[in-house]
């Protein structure tokens, strides 16, 4: 196993200490890849709302509620259980309940909706997820995953035939913290034995995914929205890989 090369100290103009080694980056040789809106994204939230109440929804309807659900973002109570969200199953549970109640008409259906965001078949992957893992392994890169997330994603990714790519599961509310805490990405170096600075750490929030750069990884953030199914940009993570090896 290896050991984990400390990140220097750094003043607002630059490390305090001259480093030691190459001035050259070292390569990457291995990937961590965030779940939501990286690899996989959710089934549109009109077509699991109908499912969940069961019923015929107007588009009218379907417009109310999915306003209500974005003021619900904003409500006090809903902003407070978003606060260590990830720490646990339980947090996790609560704050998604919590804002799907927020609106009337959805408060019925909550347990419904949040056991759609644990279930596989709701979880579509990126169109261009599979080839990039699958080029990436081809070149001998290990994969792992870092998510901030609730539940177990091996069946997720088992369903879709993806889990075969990575050997290490980084699941936040396992170690009772968030992104971008450091003993989530050193956990992840760990399993894969290489050094934060030869790992690259792909996701798609500014401040939990490229939080990773504070840990002495490298972080790739892509745009945020891509809609499921949709090619997500993810080749550009194979380039920058065989790039830093030349």
């Amino acid at each position: 196993m290896t050991s984990l090369t400390p990140v220097p100290v750094c003043g607002p103009e630059g490390p305090l200490r001259a480093a030691d080694g190459p001035l050259r980056p070292a390569p990457v040789r291995a990937a961590l890849f965030d779940f939501s809106g990286t690899l996989f994204q959710i089934a549109p939230y009109a077509d699991r709302i109908r499912a969940a109440l069961g019923q015929a929804v107007s588009e009218t309807a379907m417009d109310a509620l999915l306003t209500g659900l974005e003021a619900g973002l904003a409500h006090p109570a809903v902003v407070a259980a978003q606060r260590g969200r990830d720490v646990s199953a339980a947090a996790h549970r609560h704050a998604f309940t919590t804002w799907y109640a927020s609106v009337p008409a959805l408060a019925p259906v909550a347990e419904a909706l949040y056991e759609q965001l644990r279930s596989p078949e709701h979880w579509r992957p990126y169109a261009d997820a599979a080839e990039t893992l699958e080029a990436l392994t081809q070149q001998g890169i290990p994969l792992g995953v870092v998510s901030d997330v609730g539940w177990d994603l091996r069946p997720t990714f088992a369903r879709h035939g993806l889990d075969r790519y990575f050997s290490v599961w980084v699941h936040s509310y396992e170690h009772g913290t968030e992104k971008p805490d450091p003993a989530l990405f050193g956990y992840a170096c760990r399993q894969l034995a290489v050094e934060p600075a030869e790992t690259l750490m792909v996701g798609d929030h500014p401040a939990k995914d490229g939080g990773a750069a504070g840990s002495g990884l490298r972080s790739y953030v892509l745009p945020a929205g891509a809609a499921p199914g949709a090619v997500r940009g993810l080749d550009a993570v194979l380039g920058l890989a065989l790039a830093s090896r030349r």
